[in-house]
């Protein structure tokens, strides 16, 4: 073993390379040999659903009781974070409610630190991503009700974005999921998001809108009787350029609904907004008109669905650059890449767009050590 303590994988190196090389006829290793290999091969590897019982009886232990012993918020974001490395298997994912993980762990969406609270939404969001069993377990332990609360009203613009997130992730091709999500007043909590200044937020808003919209098409009249419509027109016109495509999108998806009573309002200023968006687009060098495709496309394909005439971007030969493929019908989905997880697509019950999830933290060394020894009987 190395003297830090950790495996010694040079030494480990230069044994396979002695012992395997091909050049000597195979030979049986002595005990000492086959001890040393053995200890070097378990000293860097960890039993996951012990650590995994260990993480939920720190999280099962008071808040008081753990700062008694040094533990700071920090230590406990890391320990989140470990734990979400481990849910990224839906093996593990589902195994964390039967040792008793679930509950604690969504009982830190009510922690007095918020970045425990955006933390711990941010693991659930790993938890029920593509996972039907997670989403049920996670519905019928009340899962989304904190997630809306602190979706709604957090004072934490990170928290309130980590919750989103993972609500999107819940009620993903969930129904019992999208009716409590309504039955939340849901719906008011993603208009407070696109009036918000915060884009990440507006983002994560605009793509669950338009997952909404797409999926559930009586949805439309109520997002119009809240005037998201009149939010989406004027996020269209956004700085960010994601904002701007997913609201782009939104809006297509609300044009393309010809019901009576579903219409887009204003559709002078709609048009003014979609010239405006041509204009600036067709004053992009080279470089940024190949990184604004899928806005090239959207405003063509809007103004197209609204107008019924091609937009002069297609006059300009601006909507499909050369050497670009022609647009598929229908246009290009910049939902989609919001909610597909990295280590999940393979689990998906169904074809579904991509996902924009937030960028996981670094891998740990060493899992965090939380508990010390308690206070001694003359503090007691």
């Amino acid at each position: 073993m190395a003297k830090d303590g950790g495996p010694d994988w040079n030494g480990l190196l230069k044994w396979s390379l002695a012992h395997g090389d091909g050049t000597n006829p195979p030979r049986a290793l002595s005990e000492e040999d086959r001890k040393w290999f053995m200890e070097a091969m378990q000293a860097n590897t960890i039993d996951v659903v012990q650590r995994m019982k260990e993480i939920t009886q720190v999280m099962k232990t008071p808040e008081d009781v753990l700062e008694s012993q040094g533990v700071t918020p920090e230590n406990i974001e890391d320990m989140l974070d470990e734990l979400q490395e481990h849910v990224e298997s839906i093996d593990m994912a589902n195994d964390l409610h039967s040792i008793g993980g679930l509950d604690p762990l969504l009982g830190y969406l009510k922690n007095s630190h918020a970045v425990i609270r955006a933390k711990a939404a941010e693991v659930v969001s790993t938890i029920v991503q593509n996972n039907p069993k997670s989403q049920q377990l996670v519905m019928e332990s009340n899962g989304l009700q904190p997630l809306l609360t602190n979706f709604k009203s957090d004072p934490s613009t990170n928290a309130r974005t980590k919750a989103l997130g993972a609500i999107s992730s819940l009620i993903r091709h969930n129904q019992p999921g999208i009716s409590a999500f309504r039955l939340g007043n849901g719906y008011a909590g993603l208009k407070d998001a696109l009036g918000s200044d915060d884009a990440r937020l507006q983002r994560k808003a605009l793509n669950l809108i338009q997952y909404l919209l797409h999926n559930n098409k009586a949805d439309r009249s109520v997002a119009t009787d809240l005037g998201l419509p009149k939010l989406m027109m004027h996020l269209a016109s956004s700085d960010d350029s994601l904002v701007r495509e997913a609201a782009l999108s939104g809006l297509l998806e609300l044009a393309q609904d010809k019901t009576s009573g579903n219409a887009l309002p204003d559709q002078d200023k709609l048009k003014d907004i979609l010239k405006s968006r041509i204009e600036g687009i067709s004053l992009m060098d080279a470089d940024d008109l190949h990184v604004a495709r899928e806005e090239r496309q959207l405003v063509d394909s809007l103004w197209k669905e609204c107008y019924n005439e091609p937009s002069s971007l297609r006059e300009k030969g601006l909507v499909v650059l050369p050497g670009e493929d022609a647009p598929q019908q229908p246009p290009p989905d910049v939902v989609g890449k919001m909610f597909e997880p990295p280590l999940r697509a393979w689990a998906a019950a169904r074809p579904a767009p991509k996902d924009d999830s937030d960028s996981g933290s670094e891998k740990k060394n060493a899992p965090p050590l939380l508990l010390g020894p308690g206070p001694s009987s003359n503090n007691s």
